[in-house]
């Protein structure tokens, strides 16, 4: 009995329309996917207060005017929290998870073992007494975040396009103080329970992959394989923004959004079929793309 083919996938969060730079790396996200005859799948991440529906239906309906097509249903998040708390609940019996009642001020202002790498979690409620840990509760008058409880400083993943990267994992934070699954626990149960073992996404999430596939390591999962890809820039070098003008398929128009990421891939084709029969992951550029609204 053969296993079932994996997956690819690209999971907006509907916070904003798409910009250029989004679309740019759904269409890379489906090329990878389909090149490797996998399943390509639709997720939309509608945990944070900041989503809104209509926004994630902006959003696919301007993926499939790109021509991007997926496999079944967009999935959302907000559809299945039982997933994630049963995951927690798992944790827990573990023994993997700790109260943590730390603000990102407090966090910022620890002090740190020499060497500690910034922005990691200086470990200050890993290893309060229950009797510290209710002081704490009834100081800050709010419920703690869970953080996991790591056993290593350190993980390596292989990124199709950076190699083997070795990056920091901290007690990083599972499930945040309102309840909702934090970002690097809910990417990993999701793209576990449905089969995707492909993630493409944009390089400045490099950085997380070693948590995520820590945690995937934990809960018994392989590791996908990871290709993060160059962002897009505006013209002063920062991340893409509306503010830049003309980023947004409704004002740029879908030829030539596909014209303007297929240029910036050094493809022929406008159009993802034609860009599918021209793609070779080796040749990827592997600097950002400047973009400059015409």
């Amino acid at each position: 009995m053969t296993s079932p083919p994996g997956a690819g996938r690209f999971a907006p969060s509907p916070s904003a329309d798409l910009h250029i730079g989004n679309l740019r790396t759904a269409v890379l996200a489906w090329l990878f996917a389909r090149s490797t005859g996998r399943r390509f799948l639709m997720r939309v991440e509608d945990l944070d207060d900041r989503t809104h529906p209509e926004v994630a239906e902006r959003q696919l309906a301007d993926l499939a005017a790109l021509g991007l097509t997926w496999d079944g249903p967009a999935t959302r998040q907000s559809d299945h929290p039982q997933r994630y708390d049963d995951v927690v609940d798992a944790l827990a019996d573990r023994g993997l998870l700790y109260e943590c009642f730390c603000t990102r001020r407090d966090i910022a202002q620890a002090p740190r073992a020499p060497h500690a790498p910034e922005g990691a979690y200086p470990g200050t409620c890993r290893n309060l007494t229950d009797a510290q840990r209710a002081q704490r509760r009834d100081e800050t008058g709010r419920p703690p975040a869970l953080r996991l409880r790591t056993d290593t400083a350190q993980f390596t993943v292989h990124d199709l396009l950076h190699g083997d990267y070795t990056g920091v994992v901290d007690d990083f934070v599972v499930r945040r103080g309102d309840g909702v699954p934090a970002y690097n626990l809910a990417v990993v149960v999701d793209d576990a329970a449905s089969g995707v073992d492909q993630v493409v996404r944009g390089d400045d999430l490099l950085s997380s992959s070693p948590r995520q596939s820590y945690l995937a390591h934990l809960l018994g999962h392989r590791q996908p394989v990871y290709a993060h890809v160059p962002l897009v820039l505006n013209a002063d070098g920062a991340r893409l923004a509306k503010r830049d003008g003309a980023v947004t398929l409704a004002e740029i128009g879908v030829p030539e959004a596909l014209g303007r990421i297929a240029g910036s891939l050094g493809y022929r084709a406008h159009t993802v079929a034609g860009m599918l029969a021209e793609f070779d992951p080796a040749r990827l550029p592997r600097t950002p793309w400047v973009y400059l609204p015409e």
